[in-house]
């Protein structure tokens, strides 16, 4: 683990396994931190924030710029770690590592951007400014979808506004993680300004969200894990900023193209292996094109190559993360035909070695209320319905506990601004596949989360508000 600036393993003795998903193999083993090392790195970041917050953001943003450096330097190495311990096929490891490059460095740029107010008082001679101020120790609990990104996502706004982080990976994906230490190592982070604790959640992210000395818990998850963070924080009100699931609803109108709908949902889907939250999660399209729309789509789904990213570059996708995954995904699926769905491609488990591999899948004939379509599938599965109108249409995609993202295909003008006013979801994509921008904001309404990432934003999560009310005495000043 990486406490106070020093790598260490734990006490206990305790070893996690980390699996290839592709091969089903172990690469291996990390340590499992006990309730104690967890409170070391927490009492770290809180010794080290009192002279973090002192040093000037431009300084702080230079520690980034030099990260994002040692990312692009080591950025081979960075990819083909994240290819064998989370089944990225090339392309997409290289963007994400790429990314967070990019993302640090737009993060240091910050530095000298974010900003408080000055305020008209009702009052004479007095001023009202409204100062920003670091919270003080953020906690980062991270997925094992995108192990790497989500660590600049939640590192780089901290950080550069003041904060200090404790960040736990995925027991799925904690190699990269220690390995990001190895960077904060090598550019001179002061110690305790970062440090990686691995190890399960029940110890962990239990004591990351429930330590007082803790002044937000940033969590990239599944809902029930955003609800257990909630329940923990509001014993001390700490600050939360929850990024949880979502199932992706993707309209497509009559007078959409349907080869550019097709090929954007069915990148949307098996984009990160069908293991993203904001992938499209339920197709519904209007009566009109449904069976041409349907059978290209299928096709095209059935086109997609599924094999070991290592081992064939030019793969189409990857394996699952782990036989729970796949367990999951290919119950669901068994599920839905049994109730009536109809399989248009796909529907089975791939044997490929000892990994976790599934068809790219697509099913019509499912209902609204069916289980494929309420519950977040998580993997390369696309559920098909009709609508006769664009009412049915914003009526059964806004018909869910989740609102993180969705998507429309239209060529109508007054379609898209309607969807965009109508739909209950945190983001909405106009003709394109769903992939957001650092610059914008990502955030889920409903049960896809609290408070967001990204842009100007993402940076306020990480900031206190401290209103200063100045009084001067004209009596007292030179004239």
């Amino acid at each position: 683990m990486y406490i106070n600036g020093e790598f260490k393993d734990s006490t206990s003795g305790n070893l996690i396994t980390v699996i290839n998903p592709a091969t089903g193999e172990p690469i291996s083993t990390v340590p499992s931190a006990t309730l104690d090392e967890t409170r070391e790195a927490i009492d770290a970041a809180y010794e080290a924030q009192k002279s973090w917050k002192k040093v000037p953001a431009a300084t702080r943003g230079q520690y980034l710029h030099d990260v994002a450096t040692e990312i692009r330097k080591d950025s081979a190495h960075l990819i083909a770690m994240l290819q064998e311990e989370q089944g990225k096929i090339k392309s997409l490891a290289t963007t994400e590592i790429l990314f967070s490059a990019d993302y640090f460095d737009y993060m240091a740029s910050a530095s000298r951007t974010y900003e408080g107010e000055i305020l008209q008082s009702d009052n004479p001679n007095e001023s009202i400014m409204i100062d920003k101020q670091p919270i003080g120790v953020a906690a980062g609990i991270l997925p094992w979808n995108f192990p790497f990104f989500l660590i600049a996502r939640k590192m780089g706004p901290a950080l550069v506004t003041g904060n200090t982080i404790v960040m736990k990976p995925s027991t799925d994906t904690p190699n990269l993680g220690l390995e990001f230490g190895k960077i904060c190592e090598k550019v001179g982070i002061p110690k305790g300004v970062v440090n990686i604790v691995t190890g399960p959640g029940a110890v962990i992210g239990d004591e990351l969200s429930k330590n007082k000395k803790i002044g937000i818990i940033s969590l990239t998850g599944s809902v029930n894990s955003g609800k257990r963070v909630m329940a923990a924080a509001a014993t001390h009100m700490a600050k939360v900023s929850l990024e949880l699931g979502g199932k992706a609803p993707a309209i497509v109108c009559k007078d959409a193209d349907i080869d550019l709908a097709v090929q954007s949902i069915i990148d949307s889907r098996v984009d990160n292996n069908g293991q993203l939250c904001n992938n499209c999660e339920r197709v519904y399209v209007q009566e009109d094109i449904a069976d041409e729309f349907t059978k290209k789509l299928a096709t095209k789904m059935g086109e997609v190559t599924v094999g070991d990213p290592m081992a064939h570059e030019d793969i189409g996708m990857g394996p699952l993360i782990n036989q729970a995954a796949l367990d999951k995904v290919s119950g669901m699926v068994d599920r839905a035909v049994k109730a009536g769905g109809k399989l248009e491609t796909g529907g089975h488990v791939v044997k490929i070695a000892k990994g976790f591999f599934f068809e790219p899948t697509v099913i019509s004939h499912v209902k609204q209320d069916s289980e494929i379509v309420q519950d977040e599938i998580f993997g390369p599965v696309l559920p098909v319905l009709t609508f006769k109108t664009l009412d049915d249409a914003i009526e059964m995609a806004n018909d869910s506990d989740f609102g993180l993202t969705s998507s429309i295909f239209t060529e109508n003008l007054d379609n898209a601004m309607r969807a965009s006013k109508e739909l209950e979801d945190g983001e909405t994509y106009i003709n394109r596949f769903n992939f957001e921008a650092m610059n914008g904001s990502h955030s889920g309404w409903k049960e896809s989360g609290i408070g967001g990432d990204d842009g100007k934003h993402g940076i306020e999560e990480f900031l206190n508000t401290h209103v200063i009310y100045l009084q001067g005495h004209p009596e007292k000043a030179n004239g």
